[in-house]
């Protein structure tokens, strides 16, 4: 370890991103929260409607949603290198290589500004550094529309994202077998959503994992 990363340690001591405590270095959460954090069993994978299936280390309760909650509204962006970790593992262990293209579902412009960053964007690109890949953006959201978490019923949530995200680049993703990332899963309309925007402009398969997902 370098002076300055020592430095920086001491003055900014590295924190557990799932409950706070101070940690030691190289640490990314602590052993009690390790120990105890919901994980789902067999990588918590389901079936989609439009994508194939999504996996998803964690349950979106406790500890997790208040750390979710922080990186999404408070401005604790430096979270993402820790998911990316617990994500790629959980990649690693249930879906392999089997993908050629990861990416990630966006947020429109005016939310990405008033956040001051991408949540969904950041995971992706820590994930893709833990699996020795990149990621790319496949898709925008070019329409702003009510939140997702603010919206009840699947029916009601599918009526508000359609079409809402539009293909980037068609020639990146022809044929190709997509990894797409988000921060949560609950009733799967986002994913669907871009699974069919994808597949539509030619995406061979749409596989997804989130960090978190809903009992």
């Amino acid at each position: 370890m370098s002076f300055l990363s020592s430095l920086l340690d001491l003055l900014f001591p590295p924190k557990c991103v799932f409950c706070g405590r101070v940690l030691g270095a190289g640490h990314t959460w602590c052993a009690r929260c390790g120990a105890e954090l919901p994980f789902t069993s067999d990588g918590g994978k389901r079936d989609g409607d439009v994508y194939a299936f999504c996996i998803a280390p964690l349950y979106y309760e406790g500890a997790v949603r208040k750390s979710i909650l922080r990186y999404k509204f408070r401005g604790a962006s430096s979270y993402a290198g820790a998911y990316g970790k617990i994500l790629a593992g959980c990649i690693q262990d249930h879906l392999g290589a089997d993908y050629d293209v990861i990416s990630w579902v966006p947020l429109s412009n005016r939310r990405k500004h008033s956040r001051g960053y991408d949540q969904s964007m950041l995971l992706a690109l820590a994930t893709a550094l833990e699996l020795g890949d990149v990621a790319v953006e496949t898709l925008a959201k070019p329409h702003d529309v009510t939140a997702q978490s603010e919206l009840a019923g699947k029916e009601e949530r599918q009526a508000n994202i359609s079409g809402a995200y539009e293909v980037v680049d068609p020639e990146l993703i022809t044929g190709k077998r997509i990894l797409l990332i988000d921060d949560i899963v609950t009733t799967g309309s986002t994913l669907d959503e871009c699974a069919r925007v994808l597949l539509a402009a030619g995406a061979h398969k749409v596989m997804c994992a989130a960090l978190a997902r809903a009992e």
